[in-house]
């Protein structure tokens, strides 16, 4: 749910659509849009009828997909009932973006399984669909999928190739956002790669526009990145100011302090404590 949009107000904006009669003046892409909402307001019923709605409204062949793809997901349909949705999707007339959100959505059902061969045939398959349309938001979700899938089978310099594209594209969609998880990503690959400069060069761009962004779950990961290098270089210093920094930025945003990064200053505290003692004595 956008952070912006509170429960209340999902709820009031759901019962104005769909109270009454007013559902009927619903068509079915607005339908299969609000599914979600009412999914995470655990609205089941209301649900189902929008479901229902949307396929008994829809226009045209695309539309009856958008709406079958919908309810295989909510049905939890086996990887060949959608396998299928894909290939018949693709013959459709202007049919590629539904056969490429539903490859996509295969290809993270396999990932899931650990089946990393079938996810990335699938992965590449709804990228190249989304290039053949030029839909540049569509390409950019497919890279982050191919990277993440090239880093589970350890084809870091694979990952690295995807995540410059990747970069580059949501530089020119101007998505500050996207970019700080790029490159937190991009920098976690260099690290494993041993570049260790390249890394920590993209975890401050990350962590410069989280902070910007007042992202605090982007400010964790690009701060534990750094925490990371600086531990294997043995600047055991540098590792506690990020650590610190950040347990300070939930501090005073008055949240919680994530229980892993209180567990690691207290490791780190308790390891430089150690070492002091042994080089003493």
């Amino acid at each position: 749910m956008d952070g912006e949009v509170t429960p209340e107000q999902a709820r009031r904006i759901l019962d104005m659509l769909t109270q009454g009669g007013a559902m009927e003046d619903i068509n079915t892409p607005l339908a299969l849009r609000l599914i979600p909402l009412a999914l995470e307001l655990e609205d089941e019923a209301l649900a189902d009828r929008l479901l229902l709605h949307a396929k008994e409204h829809a226009a045209d062949e695309i539309e009856s997909g958008w709406a079958i793809f919908e309810t295989l997901k909510m049905t939890n349909a086996s990887i060949d009932e959608l396998s299928e949705l894909t290939a018949k999707a693709e013959l459709i007339e202007q049919g590629e973006p539904l056969s490429a959100a539903v490859a996509h959505h295969v290809a993270l059902l396999h990932m899931a399984n650990e089946s990393y061969e079938e996810a990335q045939m699938f992965a590449s398959r709804s990228l190249r669909l989304r290039e053949k349309t030029d839909d540049t938001n569509g390409i950019v979700y497919g890279l982050a999928l191919l990277e993440a899938l090239a880093k589970k089978q350890h084809r870091h310099e694979t990952a690295l190739v995807h995540a410059s594209r990747r970069i580059e594209l949501l530089m020119k969609l101007k998505d500050e956002e996207g970019q700080m998880e790029a490159m937190a990503d991009m920098g976690h690959s260099q690290a494993t790669l041993g570049q260790f400069d390249a890394a920590k060069d993209l975890y401050t761009q990350s962590l410069e526009l989280a902070v910007a962004l007042e992202d605090l779950s982007g400010q964790l990961v690009a701060r534990w990145g750094l925490a990371d290098i600086a531990e294997i270089e043995e600047d055991y210093e540098t590792a506690m100011l990020q650590l610190s920094d950040c347990l300070h930025a939930f501090i005073n945003a008055g949240l919680p302090t994530p229980i892993a990064v209180r567990q690691r200053i207290e490791a780190l505290t308790s390891f430089n404590s150690s070492s002091g003692e042994r080089s003493n004595s």
